[in-house]
């Protein structure tokens, strides 16, 4: 096990987490309670990195970061520094290709409350804020856990995109997957085991918690 590899992945993935929930929250409720002639537009753009192939989102977004970019260019002069080839470049980087795995599951999970739920929280004197924290919230929250977990397993195994944006750094950004990679490349079959059988189990009990917490809403409303 490379541990170094290890904990710049935990690290990337946690920081994803916690910087995606709020943006997936309000994005997910907005999507599912809008009604919008361009809401067919927005959601195909937030499912977009689902099929785009990740070393052609890599390719853009290292293309967007460079320094010759407006982007790159704003942040050097704000920095000093680029965000290719750094740890902050593939957050971001990270940022948007798990944007609908962050977004989907909490928008589902919006869309499951009737309508005549929050009429009559409205009704009863409870504020849009209040009906959002003491109705919403509660029954929307293993779209909420769903959201976390795949995000945080899908980061972890994230390779093309972070390959592209930030190379393989050790302590920077060279995480557990490209790890693997190294690994096989210098014909190290038994250290790529060890590392991919981890990354395999948390795929798998990621998995069980989604499927279990959807299982769990399918009986009750049974």
């Amino acid at each position: 096990m490379e541990w170094t590899a290890l904990s710049v992945s935990l690290r990337l993935a946690g920081l994803t987490c916690l910087l995606l929930l709020p943006l997936g929250l309000w994005l997910g409720r907005t999507l599912a309670l809008s009604r919008f002639r361009g809401k067919p537009l927005c959601e195909a753009l937030v499912a977009l990195p689902l099929v785009m192939p990740p070393t052609v989102l890599g390719f853009y977004l290292m293309q967007a970061f460079g320094v010759e970019s407006p982007l790159g260019g704003l942040w050097q002069s704000l920095t000093g520094g680029g965000l290719n080839f750094t740890f902050t470049g593939i957050l971001l980087a990270s940022l948007l290709a798990n944007l609908p795995f962050a977004v989907q599951p909490i928008q589902r999970a919006f869309e499951s409350i009737p309508p005549n739920l929050r009429e009559a929280a409205w009704c009863s004197g409870l504020s849009p804020g209040r009906t959002l924290l003491r109705i919403e919230l509660p029954l929307v929250w293993p779209g909420l856990v769903s959201a976390l977990a795949l995000t945080f397993a899908h980061t972890l195994g994230e390779f093309g995109v972070i390959l592209m944006v930030g190379g393989a750094i050790d302590g920077e950004t060279r995480t557990l997957a490209i790890a693997i990679y190294d690994r096989v490349q210098a014909f190290d079959e038994s250290g790529a085991a060890i590392m991919s059988a981890m990354l395999l189990l948390v795929s798998f009990l990621t998995i069980g918690v989604v499927y279990g917490l959807a299982g769990r809403r399918r009986w009750r409303r049974g």
